[in-house]
């Protein structure tokens, strides 16, 4: 163990949880700016925020977020903001999570084999000790430590994955706002996702067959799906719910929504585009 975690070890639950949630902000806040960085560029804190209940890998990846939050930035001497090279550390620590949170959420013992094989070809003193102490940490399963960063580093163009779908994504949309994205799979179902944090808000249930085409309203609040059941659903984004169903004749394999929101055009196997009156979620 190292040193946050054989000071956390005697204490009580509620201090572990206090700690882990709130230590590096209020540091950060209060002009501490070196023992936050010492703080997220630790290990153990690391591995307990990840492994803790309360909170897991996308509130680890918001302390590492706070070092853009505008409100604290200005609120800093110049002498207590952080060193550009610190900066940079922080955020390639920050992308690895990101990429590697689809596989930790599902197994968090992975953490140390995503470290290694997204960070070890980084030469930073700072980054590699993160993977030194990984690689002492003690694990209750056996576990697989890559010899070349064999994953896909960060600084790319891969920002993250999303997994929750069990088959083929067939289609997928986002938001005007740039903050949700709507697929369509295979597994007859939609998913609306959180773009900041790459969590799923929730599954739109209510075809028979694939989902092969999605569009969304300009207003962001709505999406238009077309399928294999040979139906367009309209649904409502922020609950969920289905609000209207259009019966066609063969399978519906597109779909747009116009720039004013008030016409759906599809189209479908027989080779016919249709368009449809939307109306207050009901589609005609």
């Amino acid at each position: 163990m190292g040193n946050i975690a054989t000071k956390l070890a005697s204490k009580p639950a509620e201090f572990k949880s206090l700690f882990l949630g709130q230590f590096p902000e209020q540091q950060l806040k209060a002009g501490n700016t070196e023992k936050y960085y010492q703080t997220v560029m630790d290990f153990d804190f690391i591995y307990l925020k990840i492994n803790h209940d309360k909170f897991g890998v996308e509130a680890l990846i918001r302390d590492y977020l706070l070092i853009e939050d505008i409100e604290i930035l200005d609120n800093l001497a110049d002498d207590e903001k952080l060193a550009t090279e610190q900066i940079k550390t922080l955020k390639l620590i920050q992308q690895t999570l990101e990429l590697s949170a689809h596989v930790v959420n599902q197994d968090r013992h992975q953490l140390v084999s995503q470290l290694w094989g997204r960070l070890q070809s980084f030469e930073n003193s700072d980054i590699q000790k993160i993977l030194a102490d990984a690689a002492a940490s003690k694990s209750e399963i056996p576990r697989l430590r890559p010899l070349t960063a064999s994953l896909t580093t960060p600084g790319g163009n891969l920002l993250r994955t999303l997994t929750g779908h069990n088959y083929s994504v067939r289609a997928v949309a986002i938001t005007p706002d740039g903050k949700k994205a709507v697929s369509g799979s295979y597994d007859n179902t939609l998913k609306v996702w959180d773009l900041d944090t790459g969590k799923e808000l929730s599954t739109l249930i209510g075809h028979n067959y694939s989902v092969l085409a999605v569009a969304i309203t300009p207003d962001g609040k709505k999406a238009v799906s077309g399928s294999d059941d040979e139906t367009l659903k309209v649904w409502d984004l922020d609950t969920g719910k289905e609000l209207s169903t259009f019966i066609a004749e063969s399978s519906m394999y597109c779909c747009a929504v116009s720039p004013d929101g008030l016409t759906v055009v599809a189209g479908d196997t027989s080779g016919r585009v249709h368009f449809l009156r939307l109306e207050g979620g009901n589609i005609q």
